[in-house]
């Protein structure tokens, strides 16, 4: 291509300063057959960035499970997920993070995260109907997490609730590893008749490609680059590269997409998220295996004489692309018109494989289309690995070397209180968890998000878990775990498992540590999803989560899940229900405490291994508490998760007011019997005159199981001791995080 006035060669310099290596700016110039403009190298930088080329974790991801028996999009085939529920019905879900913006700049960071994965449901064509989220910060007590916390929280209440989508669930977690770097993780679910889906893709040489949406502006340019380095104390310099939300724009053109796409004038969709216009362009053109002239004067824009890499790679919000079959453009202009939003043609379907961007009639870029993507000419790396010291170091730990607590009150007290397992109402007030009316589990709390499907006597069942602790301590285990528990939500709340959205949050993948993180968790993940039948649709990688001064955050592979309510009457909660009701442990105890927040934060242990975990004994749990919610008999069912028994119980008592007066197993220690973690365990209770019942069909399953006790009274009764009321404890649960962030 002939350089341009405007356009100067680049050096080996620039493409560093733009975060290439040498070695992939030398690839750039052998694709191209000349060295690039700075406008075709920002092109390059975008798209061969981790964040949106995969290039550290494509050869590991695509050895994770893509088939399931619900299965309709698979890994990669569209921008989410994709998952038969029947009636003709299919759901669309995906995670996706927001880290280094949340870190540099909370509430825009965290709000346009939210926006961002909503316009990859309906950008689908399919209405969201569902947000989660997972979060993790540092030190509660520091005023920084402080900060952070309150901004990303905020952030997320103020778009979710203007967009008018309920937030159902969530999980929030603590360490000092996050002090620098939050997470912020957040899914979106939604609701589409099968087969009228729309693909993000771009073919028929001649059609029309719209932009629609928002104006362009210079905020977020060099977003994805910026998301792949890591947080450095200069990061704040990076604050341009934080996009501005505006959600009340977003919920126009939610409706505007579904609209228009009912005209069956749309060839392809797609949401500008990461890399903008760039990203749009290119991965709609690949797909479709054609090429495109975009012509960049055309673009709408919010300030004056915006340079070509700036139109390009701009990640202002709410902002799609269109591509329309020829001859149908006056019924998607009139529907853009209704909708009060931009809609304006910036280009063409061509031939080949060419995408040309123009400014005011001038060549500004020319490269090859599936040179961008993933899977196309994108570099892909398989990095070094090797086990880090303080793994084999974690194995050393010893029950035997732990003191059994002389007050257990106290214990109790700081578990309970604990921020990990304490109530997080002081941030779910702040989300809209009712708009909409859907939203099962606010009257009838239970282990995973229950949502209604209007019409039909099913419902979805949603979950998102990983505790991050057991996965630092065994990367492995630790993310089967954590598939593990996200199946175990939806079993417990009456649900059949379908389906995975990952969102892999690690550190630099450059570091071999690191990196063997990485790896095992993909191990441990696809071991999980397999024998669960939970085939993973899609996600997000989110490397480089690590600060130049504290080092890389606990590795975070966090799961959501999505699951199936043949009856919604199945519809199961955690609470205690009824006065003499009998507590049964589904599931095998053990002398563990590892990785345990007991261990963790009350005996300041930090280096244990995973807690017992196999994930045969997972499923056979699985299969039994289904049966026994089947038959009709369980009046709750909670899994054993963070705090172990004790916790279950408590917030199961605190759900419902009444207390429970149970017995330990004397062929265990006290501690752990309590507040041991180990998995694949679930508390249930039942009516007296059905105990035979479950006892029958939980000897017919082969199962280890014990009876605890009974829901009595209004205390918290273990071994004929009294350790306090259950208000005593529910207000101690309820305002432990509020006292700490309204100070």
């Amino acid at each position: 291509m002939a350089q341009t006035q405007q356009e100067a060669l680049t050096t080996v310099e620039t493409a560093k300063k733009l975060g290439l290596l040498p070695e992939e700016f030398e690839k750039i110039k052998s694709i191209l057959g000349r060295t690039p403009n700075f406008t075709e190298l920002s092109v390059y930088s975008v798209m061969w960035s981790e964040h949106c080329s995969y290039k550290n974790s494509i050869i590991w991801l695509k050895t994770l499970p893509k088939d399931g028996p619900h299965m309709l999009a698979k890994a990669g085939e569209e921008n989410a997920g994709l998952v038969d529920i029947g009636d003709g019905l299919a759901c669309a879900f995906k995670i996706e993070s927001h880290n280094h913006p949340s870190a540099i700049e909370p509430y825009q960071g965290a709000a346009t995260g939210v926006g961002g994965i909503n316009r990859d449901i309906f950008t689908m064509g399919a209405r969201p109907i569902a947000q989660l989220n997972s979060l993790r910060f540092g030190d509660i007590n520091s005023a920084k997490t402080q900060w952070i916390m309150k901004g990303v929280v905020k952030g997320i209440g103020d778009y979710g609730n203007a967009f008018g989508i309920p937030t159902v669930g969530g999980e929030v977690f603590f360490d000092e590893s996050f002090n620098v770097n939050p997470l912020v993780n957040a899914m979106s679910v939604g609701i589409v008749k099968i087969g009228e889906t729309v693909s993000a893709t771009s073919h028929g040489v001649g059609n029309p490609v719209f932009i629609v949406g928002s104006a362009t502006g210079k905020d977020g340019i060099h977003g994805a680059t910026f998301a792949s380095t890591d947080i450095t104390e200069d990061s704040a310099k990076d604050l341009p590269a934080v996009q501005v939300g505006d959600p009340f724009q977003e919920k126009l053109l939610l409706e505007a997409s579904l609209e228009v796409i009912k005209t069956g004038a749309v060839i392809g969709m797609q949401d500008m998220g990461a890399a903008g216009i760039t990203c749009s362009t290119s991965e709609m053109s690949a797909k479709g295996e054609h090429g495109m002239d975009v012509w960049l004067d055309k673009v709408p824009t919010r300030q004056a004489n915006m340079q070509p890499f700036e139109i390009l790679l701009s990640e202002s919000q709410e902002r799609m692309l269109i591509v329309v079959e020829k001859g149908k453009e006056a019924e998607v202009l009139r529907v853009f018109d209704k909708w009060d939003l931009n809609c304006e043609q910036i280009g063409v379907v061509t031939a080949g494989n060419r995408i040309k961007y123009y400014m005011h009639g001038e060549l500004v870029g020319d490269v090859p289309a599936d040179t961008l993507v993933l899977g196309g000419g994108a570099p892909v790396y398989e990095r070094e690995y090797k086990e880090p010291a303080y793994f084999a170091e974690s194995k050393k730990f010893k029950i035997e070397d732990v003191a059994e607590p002389d007050d257990y009150k106290a214990v109790m007290t700081h578990l309970i209180s604990h921020p990990n397992i304490a109530s997080k109402r002081w941030v779910y007030n702040q989300y809209d968890s009712m708009v909409g009316t859907i939203n099962m589990s606010t009257n009838k709390p239970s282990d995973a998000a229950i949502v209604n499907i209007k019409g039909s006597k099913k419902a979805l069942a949603m979950s998102v878990d990983c505790n991050s602790r057991y996965v630092n301590a065994d990367p492995e285990a630790g993310c089967a775990i954590a598939v593990s528990e996200a199946a175990r939500n939806i079993v417990c709340s009456g649900g059949e498992p379908s389906g995975v959205t990952n969102c892999l949050n690690f550190g630099n993948p450059y570091n071999p540590e690191v990196y063997w993180q990485f790896v095992s968790a993909i191990k441990g993940m696809s071991a999980a999803c397999l024998k669960f039948k939970t085939p993973v649709t899609g996600g997000n990688v989110s490397f480089y989560n690590q600060s130049s001064y504290e080092g890389p955050v606990f590795p975070t592979p966090t799961i959501g899940m999505i699951g199936i309510l043949d009856d919604k009457n199945l519809h199961t909660s955690l609470s205690f229900k009824n006065e003499g009701d009998v507590i049964y442990l589904i599931g095998e105890n053990h002398n563990d405490i590892n990785s345990s927040e007991y261990l963790y934060s009350f005996h300041k242990v930090k280096s244990s291994p995973a807690p017992h975990f196999n994930l045969d004994e997972e499923f056979n749990v699985h299969q039994a508490v289904k049966k026994t919610i089947a038959s009709g008999i369980i009046e709750s069912a909670h899994d054993c998760s963070d705090g172990g028994v004790f916790v279950n119980l408590t917030e199961s008592a605190i759900q419902s007011g009444l207390g429970f007066d149970i017995s330990t197993d004397k062929n265990f220690r006290k501690d752990a019997f309590l507040f041991g973690e180990a998995q694949s365990r679930v508390v249930v209770t039942v009516k007296k005159d059905d105990e035979i019942a479950l006892v029958d069909i939980l000897k017919s399953s082969g199962l280890t199981f014990s009876k605890l006790g009974f829901v009595r009274g209004k205390d918290v009764k273990i071994d004929d001791e009294n350790y306090g009321s259950v208000s005593e404890f529910k207000k101690l649960y309820e305002t432990s995080i509020e006292k700490i962030m309204n100070n």
